[in-house]
């Protein structure tokens, strides 16, 4: 009994002349050519660590990309997220944020309701002062080089390196810069039960001297030395 034909040549049997057929079956079937890669090396432990190593750094920069970049100041600057809305250019709004901020430095200064502290120096409480958080004061510009800035009364409502951004009473914004002008505020104190109003703490500080953004002030080192604005 004969044996049965491959399947691939009974296909090409129908598909073309036995002749023909035979030809391509014993041409592309039975002699074709089989590409047969060598293999590879058993890798070392270093190039194992170095594989790994790799596809780490591969997938740390995938999911670095795909998380968003913070803004920039310019752009932050053409978004106009730096700007204060009209609706909220109101002077009552931030008499709230005053009170707290008033609150904030009786802490400091440990003068509050059951405060030991009785008599605030400048060598006692200055680099306290300095290194105060500024948002919510009520300052007062009085003295400057620039005349028409003495007198402007405000709430700080952003302050900056160079500047303080300022809400008056007649809900107008005022950018006041800090160099070669001095600023006054006032901390009111809690009176006592069966005591008399305290008068509140006045201080005047310098602008050049908080000229650094609350956050850089916290851990900055101040030193005494010559000021010719004072």
């Amino acid at each position: 009994m004969a044996e049965p034909l491959p399947f691939g040549q009974v296909l090409l049997a129908r598909a073309h002349p036995p002749s023909t057929a035979e030809k391509h079956y014993e041409e592309r079937v039975l002699k074709r050519p089989l590409h047969i890669r060598a293999n590879s090396p058993t890798p070392s432990t270093r190039a194992l660590r170095r594989q790994t190593l790799n596809a780490r750094k591969e997938k740390a920069q995938k999911r670095s990309k795909q998380k968003p970049r913070p803004l920039s100041a310019a752009k932050k600057r053409s978004m106009g997220l730096l700007e204060m809305p009209k609706e909220q250019q109101k002077y009552t709004i931030y008499e709230g944020l005053h009170n707290l901020w008033c609150g904030y430095m009786r802490e400091l200064l440990n003068v509050g309701a059951s405060g030991t502290q009785a008599y605030v120096t400048a060598a006692s409480s200055g680099l306290i002062v300095a290194s105060a958080d500024m948002h919510g004061a009520e300052v007062e510009v009085v003295r400057s080089r620039c005349v028409s800035r003495v007198g402007i009364k405000g709430i700080v409502v952003k302050d900056t390196k160079f500047t303080f951004e300022i809400i008056t009473a007649g809900n107008k914004v005022k950018d006041v810069p800090k160099e070669h002008t001095m600023f006054r505020f006032e901390v009111p104190l809690v009176r006592r039960e069966g005591e008399e109003e305290r008068r509140p703490l006045v201080f005047e500080i310098l602008g050049e001297m908080f000229q650094a953004r609350g956050a850089d002030r916290a851990n900055k080192k101040f030193r005494m030395h010559y000021q010719p604005d004072v």
